[in-house]
C-alpha cells in the first residue's frame, strides 16, 4: 500500500487517526513533563548540595564545580528518559553522546587536566587567597584569585599572571605565608684586620634594637667562613612574613653605617699582582 493510499484511507476513517496519534501524544506529553520536571528537581536537588557544602564550609569554587557536575548529569538523566517515553533509541543516543564526548575530551585534554588540578588545589589548598608563593623557580607573587581551571597571581612588580593550574601542580610550590615568619639570612664580610668581637657585638646590637625582629627564635651572629679576602659573618633573624623585604633592606642599609661610624672596616676587592723579571738579553 502507497503512502497516499495509506493517508486516503485515514481521511475516510478518522478514527484510525486518532487511534495511532493518541498514543503518541500521550507520549510526548509524558516526555515533556518528565523533562521540565525533571529540570526543576534538578536544580532543587544541586541548590540543596550547594547549601550543604556552605554549611560544611567546603570552597565556594568547589562547590559550584560539584553543583555544575551534578547538574549535568542529573540532566543527561532527563533527556534520555524523555527520548526513551516518545521512543526514541537511547542506545544509539547514548553511543552518539559518548563518541561526542570522548572527542571532546580528547580535543580539550589540557584544560580537562588544569581542571583535575584545579579540584585537587582546592581540596587540598596548598595556598589561599592572599597568600605570597612562588611557582617553580621564576614565578612570584601574591594569590589574587583560585579557579577551577587557573590561578590569578599579581606579582611584585604589580603585574598579573594566569597560571593554569595543571601548571601548578606538576611544579614546586613555596608558600612564604603559611608559616607567618621567615628568617632573614645575611653574610656580612669584613677585613682579617677588622676587630671580629667588636663587629659581632655591633651585628647583635643593630638585631636587638630592631622592634621587628622577633625575640623567639632569638638572632644569632656567628662566623661563617674564612675566604681569601674576607672573614664572613652569618646573621639570622626572624621577621613576620609582611615586614621580611623592609626588614632586610634596613638591616643592610643601618650595618653599613654603623661599620663605618664605629671603624669596622669591609673588605674591598683585591688583586694579586706578580712581576716577572725578563732574562738578560731578552
Amino acid at each position: 500500500m502507497t503512502i497516499q493510499q495509506r493517508v486516503h484511507n485515514l481521511m475516510q476513517e478518522p478514527e484510525q487517526l486518532f487511534d495511532l496519534a493518541a498514543p503518541f501524544v500521550l507520549h510526548l506529553f509524558a516526555a515533556i513533563l518528565i523533562f521540565f520536571v525533571g529540570k526543576w528537581l534538578a536544580n532543587w536537588g544541586v541548590k540543596l548540595v550547594r547549601t550543604a557544602m556552605r554549611r560544611a564550609h567546603v570552597d565556594e569554587t568547589l562547590g559550584d564545580f560539584l553543583g555544575n557536575v551534578l547538574y549535568g548529569l542529573a540532566l543527561t538523566v532527563v533527556v534520555v528518559s524523555a527520548m526513551h517515553q516518545v521512543g526514541i533509541d537511547t542506545t544509539s543516543a547514548a553511543a552518539v553522546l559518548g563518541g561526542t564526548a570522548l572527542a571532546i575530551g580528547l580535543s580539550l585534554q589540557q584544560q580537562l587536566s588544569s581542571l583535575a588540578a584545579g579540584v585537587i588545589l582546592i581540596i587540598f589548598r596548598p595556598f589561599n587567597k592572599g597568600d605570597t608563593v612562588e611557582i617553580g623557580t621564576g614565578i612570584k607573587g601574591v594569590v589574587e584569585e583560585i579557579r577551577i581551571v587557573h590561578t590569578r597571581l599579581r606579582t611584585f612588580d604589580n603585574r598579573e599572571v594566569m597560571i593554569p593550574n595543571s601548571s601548578i601542580t606538576t611544579n614546586t610550590i613555596t608558600n612564604f605565608t603559611v608559616r607567618g615568619m621567615r628568617r632573614i639570612d645575611l653574610v656580612i664580610s669584613i677585613s682579617y684586620g677588622a676587630d671580629l668581637l667588636k663587629a659581632k657585638q655591633v651585628l647583635r646590637e643593630l638585631q636587638d634594637t630592631e622592634a621587628r625582629v622577633l625575640k623567639s627564635p632569638a638572632p644569632t651572629v656567628g662566623v661563617k667562613d674564612l675566604t681569601a679576602s674576607s672573614l664572613d659573618l652569618n646573621v639570622q633573624s626572624w621577621v613576620k612574613t609582611a615586614d621580611y623585604d623592609a626588614v632586610r633592606s634596613d638591616q643592610l642599609e643601618k650595618i653599613k653605617l654603623r661599620f663605618e661610624r664605629d671603624g669596622i672596616p669591609l673588605p674591598s676587592a683585591a688583586m694579586d699582582v706578580t712581576v716577572h723579571q725578563a732574562p738578560d738579553g731578552k
